[in-house]
């Protein structure tokens, strides 16, 4: 695990035109008012993110989580991640950061807003991005309107983010492909590779 993405620099980006994954907030004690119609909802949607991130790590694209400091603004990635793990959490135990993934830390709602996030993806050559996690109407939504407005490709696989409402899911979804152009199609329909593909059609 690399936090803050330190060690971007010895990467060795390649012509811009690579796609990454970002997971947004599934290390994630789910303590906050909301959480108990979210955690089972962000559980389906991890078991989709694991196999994602297994197909990113097989092609050598880059694995971004992107994640709130929920307050703590002395924690380090690791304490988080620690964090997290102290009770049963099947969520975050599934989607765990290993060797080799990118950790940002976010203050607010955005991945862009006040993080490494926007100087770490140029220096790794990435030009579409696969947004993925927690929750879809609030930071996943605020991510992708900030990809968006820098000219990322878009792909939010609609099996692999989670809201704490289906209504709520979808509205934000429904923003994502009509305001911005997103793909949402999920991963049981279509995969990185096709959707790359249809990139280029």
């Amino acid at each position: 695990m690399d936090p803050e993405g330190k060690h971007a620099a010895n990467s060795s980006p390649n012509s811009g035109d690579r796609p990454a994954l970002l997971i947004l907030d599934m290390v994630n004690c789910f303590d906050f008012e909301g959480a108990e119609a979210l955690e089972p909802r962000a559980l389906e949607a991890a078991r989709r993110i694991d196999r994602l991130r297994q197909e990113f790590r097989a092609h050598g694209w880059p694995v971004v989580y992107v994640n709130d400091n929920f307050g703590e603004w002395h924690s380090e990635a690791s304490k988080l991640v620690a964090r997290a793990l102290e009770k049963d959490n099947p969520v975050t135990e599934m989607v765990r950061p290993e060797h080799g993934d990118f950790f940002i830390i976010k203050p607010q709602f955005s991945g862009f807003y006040a993080t490494n996030l926007p100087v770490l993806l140029p220096q790794l050559g990435v030009s579409k991005l696969v947004l993925s996690g927690i929750a879809t109407d609030i930071c996943v939504l605020f991510t992708a309107a900030d990809a968006h407005m820098r000219e990322y490709d878009l792909w939010v696989p609609e099996d692999a983010v989670a809201a704490e409402s289906d209504e709520r899911g979808r509205w934000a979804l429904d923003i994502m492909a009509r305001s911005m152009g997103a793909e949402t199609a999920a991963t049981s329909h279509k995969s990185p590779g096709e959707w790359l593909a249809a990139l280029t059609q």
